[in-house]
Formats: structure tokens, C-alpha cells, sequence
């Protein structure tokens, strides 16, 4: 099999669309049957902010980065009813998954979607202003329904930040994995190679992880430049993780 035909791409079902049942349409658009491409993980994950803040941590500089968080973590959608607050991620897998799938899922702005691509799961979304604690229109946040990887490379990294290894059937790991040979724990921003009171395990020996994961592990505990944040391997291995405060 070429790596074409092995490539894949991350598809997040946002709260919005869970809160307007439109997840079994969104599922009929990117179905085998359209798209030719198939399932090779799905989970249900309740967003922590450590995970919202490493999947939109290009935007933290922006003014409306805040909005984005809350979005993803669906306190907008479900500011009282917190056990409704979820996203189902998925990958899949196939020829051109990524552009196939951003063919579908249409235009970021739901505004441009309709008028570019009705047909496409995007046009069903909305925008919605943003205000300061005045009531001043500060910016606007796109209820566009869906999250798309929008390249190979960037699909690499949101899949490796939503899913472990053990998430996904061997034969549909297409990136590196390793057995982890330490011990390592997470408390409050920090790594800790032993138990450590109020500290979540993050990696055990014998446990199945990215390479990418383990080498930005092993570099950050002896204090060099990693590829990656703490935060970034963390956010995975600590998804649905109720120790660990939103």
C-alpha cells in the first residue's frame, strides 16, 4: 500500500454540531461511500483547557483565542449542563484523505461556505459576535461545525495531540511508535520521572507511545530543546483524564 493511500487527516465533530444533532449527517457526508476513505479512530472526549489551548496554539496571541477555547470546550454551547460537553474525534484514512475531506467540509466561514459551496457541512453553521464584559463587539467566533486537518504535516500533529497509539488498531498506525522504557508524571507544568503526590502517570515501561512523544520526553527531563511542549504530550495521555483540573 503507497503512503497515499495511507495518508490520513483528523475530523472533529465540535459541540455545536452535537448540540444541533448534526452528527449522523456530518458522518453520511464523510462516509465510504462519498469519500472513499475509511475509519482508523474514533473517541468521545470531554476537552480539557490544557487540549484546547495545544490544538488552537497558533491563535494564543489573538484576540479572540478565549472564545475559541470556551468553543471547543463547549462551555459556550453548554455553559450549564457540563456533563454535555464533548467532541468526537475521528481519523480517516485513504487516497488524498485530507483533501478529500476539506473538499466536503467546505470554506472555515460559514458565511463563504454558503455562498461558495452550499453544499458543503460548513453551510450549515453560523458566526457569532464576540463581546467584551461592556457588551461591545470585540471580534466573532465561527460556529463552523467541524475541525479538517488542512495539511499532511498538520494532520501528523493534531492526530498525534488527540490520539494515542492504542486509540487505533495496529495496521492503521501510520507514524512511528515505541515502547516507552521510563517512568513519567505530569503535575501542574511539570515532569517528573517518579511518583509524585497529586500527579497524573503520563507514561509507564511497557506502554505503547508516539516516538516523537518519547524522544520529546527524554530530551525535556534532561533539560534540552524538544520538539515539542511538556504540554503537548501531556494534553493526549491525559484526554478524559478526571484528575486533571479544565
Amino acid at each position: 500500500m503507497g503512503n497515499n493511500e495511507r495518508e490520513q487527516t483528523l475530523v472533529l465533530i465540535k459541540p455545536d454540531a452535537l448540540k444541533n444533532s448534526l452528527t449522523g449527517y456530518v458522518l453520511s457526508q464523510l462516509s465510504e461511500f462519498h469519500t472513499g476513505l475509511r475509519f482508523a479512530a474514533a473517541k468521545i472526549v470531554h476537552v480539557n483547557r490544557l487540549l484546547a489551548a495545544e490544538h488552537y496554539a497558533e491563535h494564543r496571541e489573538k484576540a479572540f483565542y478565549g472564545s475559541l477555547l470556551e468553543y471547543i470546550m463547549g462551555e459556550s454551547h453548554y455553559p450549564d449542563e457540563p456533563h454535555k460537553r464533548r467532541v468526537i474525534a475521528l481519523v480517516y484514512q485513504g487516497p488524498d484523505a485530507v483533501q478529500k475531506v476539506r473538499d466536503i467540509v467546505g470554506p472555515t466561514n460559514p458565511h463563504v461556505a454558503r455562498e461558495r459551496k452550499p453544499g458543503s457541512i460548513r453551510a450549515l453553521g453560523t458566526i457569532v459576535p464576540i463581546k467584551d464584559a461592556a457588551g461591545n463587539v470585540i471580534g466573532e467566533r465561527m460556529d463552523n461545525l467541524i475541525h479538517a486537518s488542512a495539511t499532511p504535516a498538520e494532520a501528523e500533529r493534531e492526530i498525534k495531540l488527540w490520539f494515542t497509539p492504542n486509540d487505533m488498531p495496529p495496521c492503521m498506525r501510520i507514524y512511528p511508535t515505541a515502547e516507552c522504557d521510563a517512568l513519567y508524571y505530569y503535575k501542574a507544568g511539570r515532569l517528573y520521572t517518579s511518583y509524585v503526590a497529586g500527579g497524573v502517570c503520563l507514561l509507564a515501561p511497557g506502554d505503547l507511545a508516539w516516538t516523537s512523544d518519547l524522544e520529546a520526553l527524554r530530551r525535556l527531563q534532561a533539560g534540552e530543546p524538544a520538539a515539542c511542549t511538556l504540554e503537548t504530550v501531556a494534553a493526549k495521555y491525559l484526554i478524559n483524564e478526571d484528575r486533571l483540573e479544565d
